[in-house]
């Protein structure tokens, strides 16, 4: 498995090796070790799974006193995946880098906890599969305004304005979000 750092270097790309034939393909989509060997120990607790129609955004979600890193991939469909730095204390607090994920590309971000973290449906209709550190709590979840003029994400441009849950469209800038430390 490859492994690229993002400009934020928290944020990990992975680029698995693709094995394939007339039958079809296999690949490892996750190894501890790979983790182990970079310094990265996590125990992932909870698999989650998103299916949704193209101009959907999810996002900005994070937790604060249950931080969830996450492992983020695609099996069918096509995203725009983002991770913002929500620590106060990191010298990119504010920043994001964002990576397409496609059932294409295979390829897999990884958001380590102190993220937020969201993505746009580029293709018809998108499944997102992402194993995190931690459970998810109703009672801790915060979300950032996709759309922050001082976040300023590059969001890919699609025929309508994107598709939000009222969650989303309440969400808090930046400015006025309760962040990590």
């Amino acid at each position: 498995m490859k492994i690229i750092s993002k400009a934020i270097s928290d944020v990990l790309v992975l680029e698995p090796a693709v094995y394939g034939d007339e039958r079809g393909y296999f690949m490892e989509t996750f190894r501890a070790s790979v983790f182990q060997e970079g310094g990265r120990e996590f125990t992932f607790v909870q698999d989650n799974q998103s299916q949704s129609k193209k101009g959907t955004l999810r996002g900005l979600h994070y937790q604060l006193q249950y931080p969830q890193g996450k492992l983020v991939r695609v099996t069918s469909g096509e995203v725009f995946d983002v991770a913002v730095d929500i620590r106060r204390s990191s010298p990119t607090f504010g920043s994001w880098v964002g990576e397409t994920l496609s059932s294409e590309n295979k390829k897999q971000l990884w958001v380590p906890p102190g993220f937020a973290h969201g993505f746009l449906v580029l293709s018809d209709e998108a499944e997102l599969l992402y194993k995190c550190t931690d459970y998810y709590n109703p009672d801790d979840e915060h979300c950032l305004l996709w759309n922050d003029p001082e976040l300023n994400i590059a969001w890919p441009r699609i025929n309508a304005e994107p598709t939000l849950s009222e969650k989303d469209q309440t969400a808090k800038r930046l400015t006025k979000a309760q962040v990590y430390l």
